[in-house]
């Protein structure tokens, strides 16, 4: 497989269209690959998830950021919020990796933001679907479901800004319910967004150590 591609996952009548990247071999192969679910409003061309996968991939880690809704999709509120039909489109994301030999042995890693990380954690959840690790920025994992947050093993790192009041909230008692290993950090001074200045970095170097010392011990 090239080390960067774009890809067409068909999911039906939709297709998602996405970019996967590998790191530079360098004497090794890859840690592992993170899946992106981007949050409402979002695609794969998100500036701040396009930094956070290329810190990943200076970091040994192959990264694919796709458009989970069709553009139509995108203009409807109701589908940007709908988590079951986000959370299905992942698995097929997931399950097109999993059928590509470069990717078969690699452990699997999630990274969310907004709804996506919702549909990250319910899509963790599933047993059926070996995810290695999950990190989400300031996402919505409550809209996850309880059952979900209760069931979940995979370690997840929930990182909020600290001016993001309301979702900070809605973080705090999503943590309550994982039974999973979990860490929660709040980044002083950051917004929704994580526009202010250093505060995305602290988030890609959180992922980057996150999923780093999780995918090394799925690695056979």
């Amino acid at each position: 497989m090239l080390a960067k591609a774009v890809v067409r996952i068909g999911n039906g009548a939709a297709e998602m269209e996405g970019m996967l990247e590998l790191p530079p071999q360098r004497d090794r192969s890859a840690l592992g690959i993170v899946l992106f679910a981007h949050g409402s409003g979002s695609s794969r061309l998100s500036p701040r998830n396009n930094y956070v996968a290329r810190v990943l991939r200076e970091a040994g880690i192959g990264t694919l950021l796709l458009d989970l809704l069709t553009p139509d999709e995108e203009g409807s509120v109701a589908a940007r919020f709908d988590i079951a039909l986000l959370a299905a489109r992942l698995r097929t994301a997931a399950d097109w990796l999993r059928a590509q030999d470069a990717m078969l042995a690699l452990p699997l890693g999630l990274f969310g933001a907004s709804t996506g990380a919702a549909a990250a954690l319910r899509l963790a959840a599933d047993p059926a679907v070996p995810v290695a690790a999950v990190v989400s920025r300031g996402g919505r994992p409550d809209l996850a479901g309880a059952e979900a947050l209760r069931s979940l093993e995979a370690p997840t790192l929930l990182i909020v800004g600290g001016e993001d009041d309301g979702v900070i909230d809605l973080n705090r008692m999503a943590f309550e319910q994982l039974g999973c290993p979990k860490e929660l950090v709040i980044v002083p001074g950051a917004g929704h967004l994580f526009e202010e200045p250093g505060t995305l970095e602290e988030v890609a170097r959180l992922a980057s150590d996150w999923f780093a010392g999780h995918f090394a011990r799925n690695l056979p």
